[in-house]
């Protein structure tokens, strides 16, 4: 017996001195606990997170609250119902073992971020003060299973990322109570799984039908502006649709031509598929009347003469091509601008830039399939006159890096050097051998398919060419590894808004003769942009993170030609149209145009007068919007002077913050067309400076560039 219990008594010990738990090592993955760090830095580092820090410490194994892991991998973040304010900071797609965030029930505001982890399962963000459209990198998230974003403040059409084809787990989404308009997405029919939906207290407008082939269980339409009928197959569901405008009585026929077997078609009943409710129609199974063979044989008709006229139209193209082969790239060009015609008489639409059309250099040999995920100012900037789409030339101008080389220079991307993270990827400082500090940015996947590596050397060869005192230099790029990464001149003190709003107890606020000289040379690089380069450059993300600053406090625009050229770039913008930022026709179109830039640096200006961030969930709500809230004040004198940042202790000369107020007024015009160019702009502000009596020395060498023709660096 005192054998067997020498053996028992050694197991135990060794039981009890093996065993620790996995999170006791202290041993957090470094990339999972540098991106919590962040995250508890933007929360504004609340009190209620016991143990968190922005500088240091170990999640799993000082337990941070709300934290759970597996061994070194964070794998639940659950904060619920905590007061947590600002937002929920970056480079969450780092978190790669999260399968639970639950964010809901707090006071978070901004958008939600564009990079969230990649293999969650349940996403909830309920109850907070999101603004903004969903994230594009919801779509590839293949293992979400519940999505719950209701109660927030999403606004404007839902973009169509459900229809990726990647979201087949998942059961339960919950969009209710936000403020989101426009038809539903042709997407949702794709999600295979879907038991659950709550659209209830949006602006959803048009049908339903395509949600009437999932295999929902419970649908909440509630409180929205749907027209149409209620899809056979949804009736026999807990359905909830009070509060819209359906349409009662018989279905009306379907429109000449119509496949039979289309679910929309209510009087033909083959291939065993319901159709929308015709209450009171009859059921009519005899077929198509005679009205309905009429216009089908006019379709047919129609249809027949339109496929004629570019049989034709593709033969004579032919025959020119090969008349025209052995001249070089000359009769390329013009085979192309007669394709750009065919293509302006088949796509009319009143909010479309036919400007943008006159391109040349990104057509095929063939007339191309029109891309309605792309921005038409991409084909704008795609007429460059250097760039030939069927020459994948490396750029000549710039230094070709490869991934080791930045990974030495960042210490592999870490998160000490992170610098800060935009709508299209993130960016490093990097330092090399010989002392040279650079700026990398990572480009996303989603903005930029790893696929893609011939568009992007031609986007680095584009950008190249991009050359002004106040553009922030390319000079260098990396494509290995399915990695697309541009290199940067990089500028030390930071980001303007890093300036405005993040300053700490040591860094001095910009003064006034600072924030107008900022204004004018960013004004100076749109107006390049715009105005010099040829075709124009639309910059799209026109915003204060965006603008950095040198030591003398030059502003230098970054980012400039990138969300032109980057395939899916304005889907990773697009979600930030929440961000106060854009003007009400990008929100309504999702279109960018050079006055959607004017309006984003109007918005900078302000930022530059009052100090505040263009949307700040945290003051009132008629304060909320930056534009909403100034723009009634900007002509009054006295409220403009209760306006101005109060970091600038009243120092500054009253005529020139009226007439600064006057550009902005000018520039945040609702209606796009009353906007100024840039050059006015331009102007304006040179017309200010002098007024003022500013000195040579402290405008620095803006001073001396007044005129367009006088702007260095404009060669293409």
């Amino acid at each position: 017996m005192s054998e067997d219990w020498k053996v028992v008594l050694v197991v135990f010990s060794f039981c009890i001195l093996g065993w620790r738990p996995s999170s006791i090592n202290g041993d957090t993955d470094p990339n999972d606990a540098g991106v919590l760090r962040v995250m508890y830095s933007s929360l504004n580092s609340p009190n209620q997170l016991t143990q968190w820090s922005s500088t240091g410490g170990d999640p799993c194994g000082q337990s941070w609250k709300g934290v759970t892991c597996s061994g070194t991998q964070v794998t639940e973040i659950k904060l619920s119902g905590l007061g947590l304010s600002g937002s929920m900071g970056y480079n969450l797609d780092s978190l790669k073992s999260l399968t639970n965030l639950d964010m809901s029930n707090n006071n978070l505001g901004g958008g939600i971020p564009y990079q969230l982890p990649p293999n969650l399962q349940q996403l909830n963000l309920a109850n907070n003060n999101f603004n903004g459209q969903l994230p594009y990198s919801i779509s590839q998230m293949t293992s979400l299973i519940n999505l719950n974003v209701g109660h927030n403040q999403l606004q404007n059409q839902l973009t169509d990322i459900f229809g990726s084809g990647k979201l087949t787990s998942l059961t339960t989404m919950d969009l209710s109570f936000n403020s989101l308009s426009g038809d539903l997405p042709e997407g949702l029919s794709s999600l295979s799984s879907m038991t659950s939906m709550y659209l209830q207290n949006n602006q959803f407008t048009g049908t339903i039908n395509v949600l009437a082939n999932l295999p929902l269980e419970t649908l909440n339409v509630q409180n929205n502006r749907f027209t149409g009928w209620i899809p056979q197959q949804l009736t026999g569901i807990n359905l909830q649709k009070d509060g819209n405008s359906w349409s009662s009585g018989p279905a009306p026929p379907p429109p000449p031509g119509t496949p039979p077997a289309s679910k929309t078609n209510p009087n033909h009943k083959s291939g065993g598929n319901n159709s929308p409710s015709d209450a009171g129609g009859g059921g009519n199974n005899s077929g198509i009347g005679g009205g309905g063979i009429a216009g089908i044989v006019i379709s047919i008709f129609v249809v027949g003469g339109i496929v004629a006229f570019f049989l034709m139209k593709k033969r004579k193209s032919r025959r020119s091509l090969s008349d025209n082969e052995k001249v070089d790239h000359q009769p390329f060009t013009a085979l192309a601008s007669n394709e750009v015609q065919e293509m302006k008489s088949i796509q009319t639409s009143s909010t479309i830039n036919t400007k943008a059309f006159d391109t040349t250099a990104s057509i095929n040999l063939r007339p191309p399939p029109i891309d309605r995920h792309k921005s038409f100012d991409e084909d704008d900037f795609s007429k460059k006159p250097t760039v030939v789409k069927k020459v994948k030339a490396a750029p000549i101008n710039v230094t070709s890096y490869s991934v080791a080389d930045l990974q030495m220079a960042t210490g592999s991307f870490s998160v000490e050097n992170l610098l800060g993270g935009g709508s299209l990827g993130r960016v490093y400082r990097a330092q090399f051998d010989d002392g040279k500090v650079l700026a990398v940015k990572k480009i996303d996947s989603s903005a930029l398919p790893s696929e893609l590596s011939e568009e992007f050397i031609e986007m680095v060869s584009n950008i190249s060419q991009l050359h002004h005192p106040n553009v922030t230099e390319l000079v260098g790029y990396c494509s290995e590894h399915g990695q697309h990464l541009l290199v940067y001149e990089f500028h030390k003190n930071g980001s303007l808004h890093e300036f405005l709003h993040l300053s700490d107890d040591y860094s001095k606020p910009l003064t006034w003769n600072s924030r107008v000289k900022i204004a004018l040379g960013t004004a100076r690089a749109l107006e390049y942009l715009h105005e010099v380069c040829s075709p124009s450059v639309v910059h799209k993300n026109i915003k204060s993170a965006n603008i950095l600053l040198d030591a003398e406090l030059n502003p230098h625009l970054s980012d400039c030609g990138l969300a032109s050229l980057v395939p899916n770039a304005d889907q990773a913008l697009n979600h930030d149209a929440g961000s106060g930022y854009s003007a009400p026709e990008v929100a309504m179109s999702g279109q960018y145009t050079l006055k959607s830039d004017v309006y984003s640096f109007g918005v900078v200006m302000l930022e530059l007068l009052s100090g505040r961030q263009p949307f700040d969930s945290s003051r009132p709500r008629s304060e909320q919007s930056l534009v909403r809230w100034a723009t009634p004040q900007l002509h009054d004198i006295d409220a403009l002077g209760k306006m101005v940042d109060p970091a600038l202790q009243g120092l500054y000369p009253v005529k020139s913050l009226s007439r600064f107020a006057d550009v902005i007024a000018l520039c945040v015009q609702p209606e796009p067309e009353f906007r100024p160019p840039m050059s006015e702009v331009v102007q304006a502000l040179v017309r200010l400076v002098q007024r003022a009596n500013m000195s040579k020395r402290t405008i620095g060498n803006d001073q001396g560039a007044s005129q367009r023709g006088d702007t260095p660096g404009t060669n293409e």
